[in-house]
């Protein structure tokens, strides 16, 4: 077979494994003992309507975010889609309305924390960081389009640090 790829015998196996739809795959070799993981089913999507009353409560009423998730708690990093690409988190609602408190309460849970909330919550070194290793992140634009200095305008005077330092930034770009 010259000139075709060859698959190792692991290969050929998982591939058998996952056309036979099993879900126990090899994991990691330790000595001469090979650890199999099984990977659970899939669960079913979550309703939309639901993940969409999600984020939009997350918008503004921390009460109903916190019933919500008690109800259904893989709504978390949930995301709903208002369209042409406009994905949205609960968390990232939280983040360009200035909710700090529905923020940290979803970060408590486990919720992804991105640039956007941390420039409203005033993490000045998270912002900093990330932005050393991508300046281009300083002109991204977060749900609905809101840039990433609006939100740590809605994060008041907690985020004014972070506020200070993209409106320097943007000076220095433009020469102001």
């Amino acid at each position: 077979m010259s000139g075709a790829s060859r698959l190792s015998r692991r290969d050929v196996l998982l591939l058998s494994l996952t056309a036979a739809g099993t879900l126990t795959l090899a994991q990691t070799v330790k000595g001469n003992v090979v650890e199999q993981q099984t990977i659970p089913p899939r669960p079913p999507a979550l309703k939309p309507d639901l993940v969409k009353e999600f984020v939009q409560v997350a918008h503004g009423d921390l009460d109903r975010t916190k019933a919500l998730l008690a109800q259904e708690p893989a709504l978390l990093n949930a995301a709903w889609d208002w369209g042409g690409g406009d994905f949205e988190m609960a968390i990232g609602g939280a983040g360009h309305m200035g909710r700090r408190d529905i923020a940290q309460f979803l970060i408590e849970k486990g919720s992804r924390m991105d640039i956007f909330v941390a420039a409203m919550l005033g993490e000045l070194e998270i912002v900093q960081a990330t932005l050393r290793a991508f300046p281009n992140l300083s002109a991204s634009h977060g749900p609905h389009g809101i840039p990433l200095i609006a939100h740590a305008k809605a994060g008041g005077r907690e985020a004014k640090a972070v506020l200070d330092y993209l409106q320097a930034l943007r000076a220095d770009k433009t020469g102001l």
